[in-house]
């Protein structure tokens, strides 16, 4: 029979069982679990939108986890995706499924480290090569509110750096010139060779054993300015679990 675990009572237990464990194993994620979080995303200069997402776990194996997404009160489909059993991030680079961002490695413990590293080939029309590193670390535990609650949670962080070759570029330029009363026009070609442009990344997960997922999650991205151009938030409103 299946049961269904409040948000009141998780909150209870989690604080005395985070508190007190040295290790944090990977969660027994079963069809059903919900989270809904509230989104929110930044761009520089003026950019920003709020979204409320809900993601629900349609079956699980032990190597995956299969979720629907969808924003709440929306009539639209929910989309439909695949992470890793420790809900790790995959997707197609250079013709084969690569993980893009690991958050959780189980079993989790202070001091825990692990890298994720992988180039892909013109993955936009700017750039004809980008490198991403990230450095993973489980920091410890730390207190950290949401809308769902007030959590003690076991904190990760990562640090990273990113490397791009521009595609190369011609620029074309065209003029008139008048000589001996004949008219022609001039055009002149130049191409720009390979320019290499850097930036880093700073990201950082607040994860619940007894809640399954993160409670609350920040990704940032900055140029090779040093100024940051992106910024994603997550923070639980609310979740449900089950179990037998």
């Amino acid at each position: 029979m299946k049961k269904t675990l409040t948000a009141a009572l998780l909150v209870t237990l989690a604080l005395p069982l985070i508190a007190t464990a040295q290790s944090a194993p990977a969660p027994a994620i079963k069809t059903g679990d919900t989270w809904t979080y509230v989104s929110t995303f930044e761009k520089a200069p003026s950019g920003w939108r709020q979204t409320h997402d809900e993601v629900t776990v349609l079956r699980a194996t032990p190597s995956h986890i299969y979720y629907s997404s969808k924003q709440v009160g929306s009539s639209q489909t929910p989309s439909e995706a695949i992470a890793g059993a420790d809900w790790s991030r995959e997707r197609n680079v250079n013709g084969a499924d690569t993980v893009v961002n690991r958050p959780l490695a189980f079993p989790l413990s202070p001091g825990k480290t692990w890298n994720l590293d992988y180039t892909e080939q013109h993955p936009n029309k700017t750039f004809a090569m980008q490198k991403w590193s990230s450095q993973y670390r489980v920091v410890g535990t730390e207190s950290v509110e949401v809308p769902a609650g007030k959590f003690q949670a076991i904190k990760v962080e990562a640090e990273g750096d990113w490397v791009a070759q521009l595609e190369p570029t011609q620029t074309v330029t065209q003029a008139v010139q008048t000589q001996q009363g004949d008219t022609a026009m001039v055009t002149h070609a130049q191409k720009t060779g390979a320019v290499q442009v850097t930036g880093r990344t700073y990201k950082a997960f607040w994860y619940v054993p007894e809640i399954g997922r993160w409670v609350k999650s920040v990704e940032e991205y900055y140029g090779s300015n040093g100024v940051r151009n992106e910024r994603y938030t997550n923070e639980l409103e609310s979740f449900k679990r089950s179990a037998e």
